[in-house]
């Protein structure tokens, strides 16, 4: 943390006559856990006609969405990503022959119940033709850690502000001002994402399921910091 002790000045640049204020930094730094796992998948398919490849693309993306949805309120929210169909073009030969057609599209779940995490991760990544991407921990955005770390730091601000005060033998009076930091830029707080990747191979329909993964939390770094101004009884120097 940063502190300066600094009194009023006049626009003559003289110490005017209210109170001696104080300027301090008030800092936090909390360890939580996250809230939030966040898994991307991406379902691909190919067929010799453009026709061919959006069926099996279709009958993929809906065989995961059914997987992901039948896990109920563990996950918090699904949304498909981006859809593409392209042609592949053979390489030999002159002129533009296509020769199949492939399919990717990419779906990201949001899961809030960290019991079904590792089963839901293994059973997708198990699929035909399926991509399985993360976990990424987080916070939610109203996640009370926020909150605290705020709270922390103006605390903080505050005992550093009173040492100031008594070793110049006098105590605080009053708040002159409470500013975060970098008010106008991107928040601070946010974990770092986790990456992890599973690829599902093609496996038989009676093929029994996989074990389930066990997958850790990682605790997540929420901080804050504010400035802020105390105005101080004039000491006896």
């Amino acid at each position: 943390m940063e502190a300066e002790p600094v009194t009023d000045q006049s626009s003559s640049g003289q110490p005017s006559s209210g109170h001696p204020r104080v300027a301090v930094r008030g800092e936090s730094h909390l360890e939580v856990d996250p809230e939030v796992a966040r898994i991307t998948l991406t379902v691909t398919a190919r067929g010799t006609d453009r026709r061919d490849a959006i069926a099996n693309l279709t009958l993929r993306n809906n065989t995961a969405l059914e997987l992901v949805r039948s896990y109920g309120d563990a996950v918090a929210h699904v949304e498909t990503g981006s859809l593409s169909v392209t042609p592949e073009l053979s390489q030999r030969g002159r002129g533009e022959r296509i020769r199949a057609y492939g399919g990717r599209v990419t779906l990201s779940a949001e899961i809030t119940d960290f019991t079904v995490l590792g089963e839901l991760t293994t059973r997708l990544a198990d699929l035909d033709h399926t991509r399985v991407s993360g976990p990424y921990w987080s916070l939610r955005t109203n996640s009370p850690a926020h909150r605290r770390a705020r709270q922390e730091a103006v605390r903080q601000a505050v005992v550093r502000a009173r040492e100031y005060a008594e070793a110049l033998g006098t105590t605080l009076t009053g708040v002159v001002d409470i500013a975060d930091i970098g008010a106008d830029a991107a928040p601070v707080g946010r974990g770092m994402p986790r990456p992890g990747g599973f690829a599902g191979p093609a496996a038989p329909g009676a093929a029994p399921e996989p074990p389930a993964l066990e997958l850790e939390p990682r605790r997540q770094h929420v901080r804050a910091q504010v400035n802020a101004r105390f105005t101080m009884a004039p000491p006896t120097l």
